[in-house]
């Protein structure tokens, strides 16, 4: 798997409203540790059968999956390096059709740790136009005014935060981060760039100037992360709960066992305070989890529109396995799975998993104007708030 997307962040935007109690089902009892691969692949399909939560709208025929996999399985040995690695192409078979954009899974075993299963990944880099993350905001303070202010937190070595703030031509406020770990740095007890950066942002935008006639959010190459950063960062754009869509979970060990679907909210913070300008949303392939759920929360506020690529298509949100055990799991020894733990559904009533959310505007990803220093897809949204 491509390093760069190892970091796809899994993010919670939504803990349904009701008792834990009676949302978790009756958990399957595996193996702690499957003694030879029969075991390690009923483990593996029971988890999903019962744990993966697309099961009514996914097209991958699960039963079909146990007819024709099982008897290869069988023919491993688990204590052979070379079976083991055999193992791991058959994972990849039988998951290659998954739709869940979050899905993937790494092995524990020491043998095969440096493998991994990423469907949607694997989907994508056969796409013509597959292109890797870039992060604009290496040209994009080109286009700011010289007050502009720059953050980044090295709190994660392999692929720092960085928050980019500023006007342009002192008539649009601009916004642009390449992770969401907002809330955490912003309450910080550390005084840090990206705290100030913010702080920076949240006061043009609470007291915004008579100058400023359109607000342009950047969530480009964004993986997503911190799920408090929905209500933290989108709240401070709203004064009341904001209805963007829907959740359902399972609620049984059956296949088909759901709940009701549940309305999903953004909640505006203290300082929360309408906008009245036009919001432009920057997203693309990248964008991911929940930079997808930013940017579909902006839709659906007035004034708003959506430039640049289709994104990732990893809408579902993901719980730790003992609130609703469902999505993620563990076969001890062996495999991790991450999953979806929900459904999510947009406002219109569509399920953009594995497709990802369409932008009103198409601008393609130009690497040659980005060779130039240009930003093509920033400019179209400029233009059109002027």
């Amino acid at each position: 798997m491509n390093k760069i997307y190892a970091l796809l962040k899994p993010v919670i935007f939504l803990l349904i409203p009701c008792f834990l109690t009676s949302c978790k089902k009756q958990i399957l009892v595996i193996p702690a540790s499957p003694s030879n691969s029969i075991e390690l692949f009923d483990a593996f399909w029971n988890k999903m059968n019962i744990n993966y939560v697309y099961w009514d709208i996914d097209t991958t025929n699960w039963d079909k999956a146990y007819n024709n996999y099982k008897p290869k399985f069988a023919q491993l040995d688990l204590k052979k390096s070379n079976d083991l690695i055999q193992s791991v192409q058959y994972f990849q078979e039988i998951t290659k059709g998954l739709i869940d954009g979050h899905y993937n899974i790494s092995f524990l075993n020491s043998a095969i740790a440096n493998y991994s299963v990423f469907p949607s990944l694997a989907k994508k880099q056969k796409r013509q136009d597959f292109h890797l993350p870039y992060y604009y905001y290496q040209i994009d303070s080109n286009y700011l005014d010289k007050d502009y202010q720059i953050g980044t937190s090295y709190s994660d070595s392999n692929n720092p935060l960085t928050v980019l703030c500023g006007t342009i031509e002192n008539r649009i406020l601009f916004f642009s981060c390449t992770e969401f770990e907002l809330y955490k740095l912003y309450h910080s007890n550390t005084k840090n760039d990206v705290q100030t950066t913010l702080q920076y942002f949240f006061n043009k935008l609470t007291n915004l100037p008579d100058n400023i006639n359109g607000i342009i959010i950047d969530v480009r190459g964004n993986q997503g992360g911190d799920l408090g950063d929905l209500n933290f960062f989108v709240g401070h754009f709203i004064e009341s709960p904001l209805h963007f869509g829907y959740t359902q979970t399972k609620s049984g060990n059956g296949r088909l066992d759901y709940t009701p679907w549940i309305k999903a909210y953004v909640n505006p913070e203290p300082e929360g305070k309408e906008v009245s300008v036009p919001i432009i949303v920057l997203a693309d392939m990248s964008s991911a989890s929940l930079s997808e759920a930013v940017v579909m929360a902006f839709k659906t506020l007035p004034k708003s529109l959506f430039i640049g690529e289709t994104t990732w298509g990893a809408t579902g949100p993901i719980a730790e396995q003992d609130v609703y055990n469902d999505g993620q799991f563990k076969i001890e020894s062996f495999l991790k799975v991450t999953a979806a733990s929900c459904k999510f559904k947009y406002l219109d009533g569509k399920i953009y998993e594995g497709i990802g959310f369409s932008p009103d505007i198409f601008v393609p990803f130009n690497s040659i104007a980005i060779s130039n220093r240009e930003d093509t897809q920033l400019e179209e949204a400029i233009s059109l708030i002027h």
